[in-house]
């Protein structure tokens, strides 16, 4: 009965995969199979030495970095990137995250991680916009790979401009002093994963690298749901 009235609900509000528009089968949510299938995966969790570490090579040390997709300009993922960002599918975070933390515990360095952690926004922002959104691939992310998540101790201290249309140069003095640490002890001798949505010049997550390197023996992962 409970099948029955499902497929009629789908008759009447077709249950759509977000990427292609096709319909969702049994147990697809968001994201058929074949879209799933067809994500431009980095893999970078399984290379070290990757080019997502290399672009933090020479400003702060991090243990390993990765991103599960590449994200291209008109390509039909950046729809689950909008979705996410600005369409308050906060959902499809967590789908994604689970689905990445499938493919993180492959790897032996990213397993050991002890506490995830969401790259905050500013009270005000996060006001405006209703949420965080790296909050909810964290919350897939933790899902799959049994870690807890820390949304609390690492706090965005003042609010800066948008970095959109900024030179590298310009967004590195957009984000300096922008974070803080409010108790080391909670992350001493703590392996972190910081997590954001999307990568690009890396200088957001330069600035909350920075405000993490003042806890005493932290070791330092990054993890992103895309990469420019």
């Amino acid at each position: 009965m409970r099948n029955l009235f499902t497929d009629i609900l789908n008759l009447i509000y077709p249950n759509l995969c977000i990427i292609c528009g096709e319909n969702l089968m049994g147990k697809e949510h968001q994201i058929c199979l074949s879209c799933l299938q067809n994500i431009p995966r980095t893999n970078f969790h399984l290379l070290p030495d990757n080019p997502i570490e290399k672009k933090f090579w020479g400003k702060v040390p991090i243990h390993r970095g990765t991103a599960f997709f590449y994200f291209q300009k008109g390509s039909p993922f950046q729809k689950l990137l909008h979705e996410l960002k600005y369409r308050d599918n906060k959902e499809i975070g967590e789908i994604m995250g689970k689905y990445a933390g499938v493919e993180l515990l492959d790897s032996t360095d990213f397993s050991t991680v002890d506490i995830i952690i969401p790259v905050p926004l500013h009270p005000k922002k996060q006001a405006k916009r209703g949420y965080n959104q790296s909050d909810f691939i964290c919350k897939g992310l933790s899902l799959v790979m049994e870690k807890p998540v820390d949304t609390t101790n690492l706090k965005r201290i003042r609010e800066n401009p948008t970095q959109t249309k900024k030179t590298v140069y310009e967004r590195y003095e957009n984000t300096e002093n922008l974070f803080q640490v409010a108790d080391n002890e909670l992350f001493t001798g703590k392996h972190v994963l910081l997590v954001d949505d999307v990568l690009t010049t890396g200088s957001t997550l330069e600035a909350c690298i920075q405000a993490l390197l003042e806890v005493p023996d932290i070791k330092i992962s990054i993890f992103t749901l895309a990469v420019a």
